[in-house]
């Protein structure tokens, strides 16, 4: 086929931008008084440049192919400093402007479609977490939405879960919001995650939204960053939303002595990890009457410098244990970077994440919602499936990923099933209640509103005592094995991977392994799924769940292995009741799957070889 070319002249502007952060840093004396303000001041140029349309060729593709690649399930993410070894710096000022500028087309096709007429002053909010490379993308993202024709609006430091609440909350009410994060992941990191007035984007949406981008990234001869004629608006949302959350601890609480304080008496150590945290000790518990000396880590660093800003992370569980003990703490609780997860430790120091967050918020939801039906994701343990039954609740596995489970809540509740609950072990949490938003600040907000009530009924215990009869696994692992490939072709050979596992166990190749099921769930199509086919999302990542027996223990555990979404790698977990059983496990699917099956030439299988012979995970 003989190539065609034509041209034209565009003119696109350039810009140079000068941006200027408070000096100083925050100190537990001033810090009800932070708002993170800049300035923001733009020398505009415009710049006379050729455009031109030829036949796509290997270069081309493969500059499709990097946008397409920071897909990240439901988020865009990417390397956006280098730093990293064995990674180069792919989330570049350039991809940000086509992908803001995708999502602002994206946005404004959809409001067309659903008023049926065009729309003009469509409104987009963007909010960040304290990366150091925020600053400078956020520019892009500015400048994309302004290519898109939608007026942008600029919310600072923000939270993942503020961005959502922007669209909802009056005077704001933004058609969309962005927020700028790459969640618990190094400082070199960054992304963007995406929200409507229906909450955040699926899968196939921002699949959507990174092909259109791509197609604008390879034909754009002029890789730089253009800007609007009028700067973003500053807006201050999240007083507003840090008010709406001591407004439902105030109201849900309804002291009897203290109306405007129900936290006064209670001390409560907050770790921000140096992330987006910190307004959740000076501008809610404070002004609710917490005591909050002793917490950790509330200014903003994009560095990250004192451990990784990750609720599943041990050393920040750790060191928030410490505190608590130290000063003799009601409460203590860790944020991740962007707060859409939280984790706590209770007032004797043990800490709750994973499955134990879980059951305590399911028990909770369930003295609310009795019978309610709670999803989360396959990799929780069998006694949390007791734990959850023994309350009355139903309990439905699905497949791992928070917008997975969250997506199958929103399902079953539009079915009639009534689901209160949908939360991953990872510490994702979404309540019905909350417009199914994962909001690691309000799931503290439900558990400090017990620990009160329980205080005003006369317990002492704390909310550790809720969960006191949960039973743990004797053993629980994660493994992981690369992919030997190519990136562009590392998806495909890691289905081909997992969908043999399925083959070898319908066959019944790994004998007393049985692909697992839940009530009314079957496995099947690489993920949990209903039997009415009526798939909850789109696949978009393959997995199954094997539940193991043997004669002497019975059914005693499980093998969750699964694509993932972040990196070229298969992940394994095992959880067994019985001691050894996770290395009997390994060796079952080392020899009698990955070897028998040549498995092992595409994949990296050291780390299942070391812990099969040693019992080491490394």
């Amino acid at each position: 086929m003989a190539s065609t070319s034509t041209s034209s002249t565009i003119y696109l502007q350039t810009n140079a931008q000068k941006l200027s952060f408070p000096s100083k840093p925050a100190t537990k004396t001033s810090h009800t008084n932070l708002s993170f303000p800049y300035s923001l001041r733009f020398a505009t140029k415009f710049v006379r440049v050729k455009s031109s349309s030829t036949a796509y060729n290997e270069v081309v593709d493969e500059e499709m192919d990097r946008i397409r690649r920071l897909q990240n399930g439901s988020d865009v993410r990417g390397v956006a400093l280098e730093g990293e070894k064995g990674r180069i710096v792919d989330l570049t000022p350039p991809a940000v402007e086509a992908i803001a500028e995708s999502f602002g087309e994206w946005v404004i096709d959809g409001l067309e479609m659903e008023q049926g007429q065009l729309v003009e002053k469509v409104r987009v909010s963007l909010g960040k977490d304290p990366r150091i490379s925020g600053p400078n993308l956020s520019v892009a993202v500015f400048s994309g939405l302004g290519r898109a024709g939608c007026l942008v609006f600029d919310m600072g430091l923000a939270t993942t879960p503020a961005c959502f609440m922007s669209t909802i909350l009056p005077p704001f009410s933004y058609d969309a919001s962005i927020m700028m994060t790459a969640s618990h992941l190094p400082y070199t990191r960054n992304g963007l995650k995406f929200f409507t007035k229906k909450g955040g984007l699926s899968s196939p949406e921002v699949e959507d939204i990174c092909n259109r981008a791509a197609r604008k990234y390879a034909n754009r001869l002029a890789k730089v960053s253009t800007l609007l004629n009028v700067p973003p608006s500053r807006v201050d949302f999240m007083s507003s939303y840090a008010k709406h959350l001591r407004d439902i601890i105030k109201e849900r609480v309804n002291h009897p002595l203290h109306y405007e304080t129900p936290l006064q008496g209670f001390q409560i150590i907050v770790n921000a990890g140096n992330g987006s945290g910190g307004f959740f000790t000076w501008d809610v518990l404070d002004k609710l009457g917490a005591d909050t000396f002793g917490s950790l880590y509330l200014n903003p660093d994009g560095m990250f410098p004192n451990h990784i800003p990750n609720p599943e992370d041990k050393t920040a569980m750790a060191v928030t244990r410490a505190a608590v003990l130290e000063n003799s703490a009601d409460l203590g609780i860790v944020f991740d970077t962007d707060v859409d997860r939280s984790g706590i430790v209770d007032k004797k120091g043990n800490p709750i994440n994973g499955d134990k967050l879980i059951a305590l918020i399911s028990a909770i939801v369930l003295r609310e919602h009795p019978g309610t039906t709670i999803v989360t994701d396959a990799r929780t343990s069998m006694a949390l499936t007791r734990f959850i039954t023994n309350r009355g609740g139903h309990h439905c596995l699905y497949r791992v990923g928070y917008r997975n489970v969250i997506d199958k809540g929103v399902q079953l509740n539009n079915e009639g099933i009534e689901t209160h609950l949908m939360m991953e072990t990872s510490g994702h949490g979404a309540l019905k209640e909350n417009h199914f938003l994962d909001d690691g600040a309000y799931m503290v907000v439900k558990i400090i509103i017990d620990m009160v009530r329980m205080k005003l009924a006369g317990s002492d215990e704390g909310v550790g005592n809720i969960i006191k009869d949960l039973e743990e696994p004797s053993e629980s692992i994660e493994l992981r094995m690369n992919v030997i490939s190519e990136p562009r072709y590392a998806k495909e050979k890691a289905v081909e991977a997992i969908e043999t596992f399925r083959e070898y166990v319908e066959e019944g190749r790994l004998e007393g392994w049985e692909l697992d099921s839940c009530g009314d769930c079957w496995v099947s199509e690489g993920c949990l799924v209903d039997s009415n086919d009526a798939s909850a999302a789109a696949v978009d990542a393959h997995m199954y769940r094997a539940k193991v027996s043997d004669e002497e223990h019975g059914q005693h555990g499980w093998v969750h292995i699964r694509q993932s979404i972040h990196n070229p790698n298969i992940a394994v977990n095992m959880q067994s009741t019985a001691p050894g059983c996770c290395r009997t496990m390994t060796r079952v699917l080392l020899d009698k799957f990955l070897i028998a099956s040549g498995m092992d030439r595409i994949l990296d299988t050291n780390q299942i070889d070391k812990y099969a012979k040693s019992g080491i995970v490394g």
